[in-house]
């Protein structure tokens, strides 16, 4: 896990030496562990450097082959790279690291652009090639690692955080409207290629990006999620998919032990989590340490999960740790966490998240984490209201987007209206091959694109603002698409996920999933009362704010005047999304 960087120059000239520096500079924190930078004519790139494999100099970063003519800077971890690091040396390769990255510069001159499809992780990278002057950047399947890009005057730049590129200067930071819809329909999901500033975009999942020396692009998507099935699949009984799951989990969770450092785990003492120390210890990992955060109870809403983590810490005689928040502290470090996000994001638990992963790293450098389980198995409340759906596209928007089109409109100003992308995007994406059902249609929509802009992009900024790397079993690209083959009544079972508790119920105790699904608010944030009230409306009310012009003032007021009243179907505050952006905008622009 680290931070990339680069400029590629189609005016004949030396890239900027102080713009990248800057940009290496703002991602220090995704990589505490060691720096460089490699310069030449007509491009130059840079990394930051968080030492998970092969912990010596040998896989220092930006890496550069002469026998090749091949360098790279890469962000991520390659679960298999041992494995394609044999087949590589059967073919004649030779090594001088042991690690990941010299494996993708070895496996691209062996196999061209398609090495990607070989490879089992999160990655995003850029690879160039000596002689030709060609590029080529490339994303994982489920977008776990970021990827961000601006064209400047005579170049592109690009970068693992979006902050990193504005600090560099000559970035149109004028708002894209098709990226505030989506931003206020989605609860903060901005798909790629968009993001909320007009000069910056987002190389989208599973895509290859081809940069020729005259500035010509070409982009190919390498992967789609299918949810064909056959004849088999379809009759298959509800425990042979079970039994087939747990195998495919299992296979995940171990992948994600590939490391030079001890891997441990977060533990919120959910099913997914809970699942996942239990298939951890029984792939044999010892002295497992884990991880819970918790806060305090509030208006009767209770604040923790700890008794539930304890029951599968001492089940798995783990080393646990728990880590208590007061609600004083979630808001004090509120600027930090927005700081720490390359896009506003509106979630409660991105502050928990930050805290939590500020402790974890004291202790440790890698942990597996649940995310993606509710997707890729069914496991909100709108899938239920899908099934045998006649309007599937109506239905969903209905249960998932935080405001129609029509209030949208009265919110922002004119300059803003655009056309309706938010319902325009999802019928496009229903409307897709590969997906039938109305259930899977959505699942495949929440899998590839609102998870990877929401909670994995969150898991992302908040672990690597502290050098910690967060890998995501449940995100497996095998794991997802073999879920994917599973038929949906499977997937709803048991209030959602039946097929995932089934399987969970071989490996850990039963009390931890016969019981309500845990949320916990951040009150300050959800019910915006006292010092966060205050300051959302200070930054609405700012002349910054004023001088952007996003929203009409008299619709802004009405939620300024009853944040309480005013609540997206998912029970966001719709005041929160407002405020956020503004205070993200000056915290990242000013």
């Amino acid at each position: 896990m680290c931070g990339i960087a680069g400029e590629i120059r189609f005016d004949g000239q030396m890239p900027d030496a102080q713009a990248l520096a800057c940009i290496v500079g703002a991602q220090e924190k995704r990589g505490p562990d060691g720096a460089g930078v490699h310069m030449q004519l007509g491009r130059g790139f840079g990394h930051r450097r968080l030492k998970i494999m092969d912990l010596t100099e040998a896989a220092a970063q930006p890496m550069f082959d002469p026998a090749l003519g091949l360098g790279i800077v890469f962000n991520g971890a390659v679960y298999n790279h041992p494995e394609l690091h044999r087949e590589l040396e059967g073919m004649g390769y030779t090594f001088y690291s042991h690690g990941d990255t010299e494996v993708l510069l070895k496996a691209y001159h062996a196999w061209g652009p398609d090495f990607v499809k070989r490879l089992n992780g999160m990655f995003a990278f850029a690879i160039w090639e000596r002689d030709s002057g060609k590029v080529l950047f490339g994303r994982d399947r489920l977008g776990i690692k970021p990827f961000y890009y601006t064209e400047v005057d005579g170049a592109l730049r690009f970068a693992s955080s979006l902050p990193a590129l504005v600090k560099a200067g000559g970035v149109d930071t004028a708002i894209d409207p098709v990226a505030l819809n989506s931003y206020l329909s989605f609860h903060a999901v901005v798909p790629a290629p968009y993001t909320l500033l007009r000069g910056v975009r987002k190389l989208p999942p599973g895509h290859l990006m081809e940069v020729l020396p005259d500035g010509t692009r070409k982009t190919h998507q390498f992967w789609t999620l299918q949810a064909n099935r056959t004849a088999e699949d379809e009759s298959r009984s509800f425990d042979d998919w079970r039994d087939m799951l747990l195998e495919e989990l299992r296979a995940a969770v171990k992948r994600r032990l590939v490391a030079d450092v001890p891997v441990g785990a977060l533990l919120s003492g959910g099913v997914d989590s809970s699942l996942i120390v239990g298939l951890m210890a029984e792939a044999g990992v010892t002295d497992l340490h884990t991880y819970n955060v918790g806060f305090e109870d509030v208006g009767g809403e209770k604040g923790n999960e700890f008794e539930y983590a304890q029951i599968v810490a001492d089940e798995f005689g783990t080393t646990h740790e728990k880590i208590f928040v007061p609600e004083a502290e979630l808001l004090t470090r509120l600027p930090e966490a927005i700081q720490a996000m390359s896009e506003p994001m509106v979630s409660h638990d991105c502050i928990g998240f930050y805290l939590l992963s500020e402790a974890v790293s004291r202790r440790t450098k890698v942990v597996q984490s649940g995310q993606g389980a509710d997707e890729v198995f069914g496991g909100y409340h709108w899938y239920p209201k899908l099934d045998g759906s006649k309007q599937a596209v109506a239905d969903y928007l209905a249960a998932f987007r935080d405001r129609d089109h029509a209030e949208y409109k009265a919110l922002v100003k004119p300059a803003y209206h655009a056309d309706d992308f938010s319902g325009q995007f999802v019928a496009d994406h229903f409307a897709l091959p590969g997906a039938d059902d109305p259930v899977d249609k959505a699942l495949r929509l929440d899998t590839t694109i609102m998870l990877v802009d929401d909670p994995v992009k969150r898991v992302d900024n908040m672990t690597m603002a502290f050098g910690l790397e967060a890998r995501v079993p449940f995100l497996d690209h095998e794991l997802v698409e073999f879920a994917a083959r599973i038929p949906a009544r499977h997937k709803l079972t048991q209030g959602g996920k039946g097929i995932l508790k089934e399987a969970a119920r071989k490996v850990i105790p039963a009390a931890v999933i016969d019981r309500p699904k845990g949320y916990f608010p951040v009150p300050g944030l959800k019910y915006l009362k006292g010092a966060t009230f205050d300051i959302v409306r200070d930054a609405l009310h700012s002349q910054a704010a004023r001088e952007r012009g996003l929203f009409n003032t008299a619709e802004m007021d009405k939620y300024l005047s009853a944040p309480s009243d005013h609540i997206t179907p998912l029970r966001g505050s719709k005041l929160w999304q407002l405020g956020l952006l503004e205070w993200w905008l000056q915290t990242h622009l000013s």
